[in-house]
């Protein structure tokens, strides 16, 4: 008998999901690095020197932290299995094309770009999709390289 916790979730539910949750994390990401460089560019603007603030030296680590909690957390729920495989280059790898998308048009594409990226990583823990996730993932990260160093 199948409950409504042991139902299989198709892959576009799963991919979707992955989706949402890699734009979400984006979004929250480029708004938080905006909020750190706000806050050390106040705290900084009577410093003729260099001028690190907590938060400078914070940032990325609680950005990972978070984003590897959320990923662990929610691809668990989603049902993605290899999640050793997945999460590792979602969150070591995001920051390019977040970067790319975000010096190029603003944080709304870095936003998109979140969601395609997570997307694109998450189609891999699938056999019968993984050359897809793999192409869409190398695509896009070369897409990124090619904007970031244009």
């Amino acid at each position: 008998m199948n409950t409504s916790r042991t139902e299989p979730r198709s892959v576009f539910t799963r991919v979707s999901g992955a989706a949402v949750t890699g734009a979400v994390l984006a979004c929250g990401a480029v708004y938080f690095f905006s909020w750190v460089r706000r806050d050390s560019d106040q705290a900084c603007e009577k410093t003729d020197g260099l001028c690190w603030t907590l938060w400078d030296w914070a940032v990325v680590p609680l950005t990972m932290t978070t984003a590897l909690t959320v990923l662990i957390i929610v691809y668990k729920q989603l049902g993605v299995r290899p999640r050793l495989a997945v999460i590792p280059p979602t969150i070591l790898l995001a920051p390019i094309p977040l970067a790319a998308a975000h010096m190029t048009v603003g944080w709304w594409t870095a936003t998109i770009a979140g969601g395609a990226w997570s997307c694109s990583l998450a189609l891999t823990a699938w056999s019968r999709y993984r050359i897809l996730g793999i192409t869409a993932s190398a695509t896009l990260l070369l897409a990124s390289l090619v904007a970031l160093y244009r």
